[in-house]
């Protein structure tokens, strides 16, 4: 199968920043992973470690986590960011982890807030269209429409923050998944059958 598309225009997502009023969320510093880990950021992990375990699972995170609608992070999204700071496959991240987690979301969050301009927690296809136009990506309105549709189960054609986090993730692997494959970087790939599949399901959340 042939896909034509050119992704090497891509840029990461914005500045990282603190959450405002309409996304709360647990702030932090984030030192590097040798440093010591800052008051503030370890208490933060104290609250949301409700088990006292040392650790944070993808429950614990969710009940951290409220997006700009009054409402926790989906389930989806916190399994899909655990799984991604998680080095050691254990289901849970530890202190360190936590503080490049929440760096993380400060990043995607600049860019969601650049263009949820009245601060309701959602996004509509038009803006999330400039959205990724900032992040390098020109996808078509059909394609838009799609991936609204995708990842809004109340139909409102909007998306929050978390909804935002999972589909920027996927658009990421996949394209990074392209681009190991268009060896000519022309915007073309050729790809066999079974490694169709392994990327649709490697890529897949």
């Amino acid at each position: 199968m042939s896909y034509g598309y050119n992704p090497y225009a891509q840029q990461g997502g914005g500045a990282g920043g603190n959450f405002n009023e309409g996304y709360s969320a647990p702030p932090g510093a984030y030192p590097p992973q040798n440093a010591q880990i800052s008051p503030e950021a370890q208490r933060w992990f104290s609250m949301v470690d409700r088990d006292r375990s040392g650790k944070i699972n993808a429950e614990e995170l969710q009940r951290a986590l409220i997006n700009g609608r009054g409402e926790n992070f989906s389930d989806t999204s916190c399994k899909l960011m655990i799984s991604m700071f998680d080095n050691d496959a254990s289901g849970t991240i530890d202190v360190y982890e936590f503080e490049k987690l929440y760096n993380y979301i400060n990043q995607w969050l600049q860019v969601f807030k650049t263009y949820d301009r009245d601060n309701s927690g959602h996004i509509d296809e038009s803006e999330l269209s400039q959205a990724f136009i900032q992040m390098g990506f020109r996808f078509s309105p059909e394609f838009i429409q799609f991936l609204v549709k995708k990842n809004d189960p109340r139909n409102q054609k909007e998306v929050s923050v978390d909804q935002f986090i999972v589909v920027c993730v996927q658009i990421q692997r996949f394209t990074e998944a392209f681009r190991q494959r268009d060896t000519q970087q022309n915007g073309i790939i050729s790809i066999g059958f079974e490694d169709f599949l392994t990327v649709a399901l490697g890529c897949s959340i």
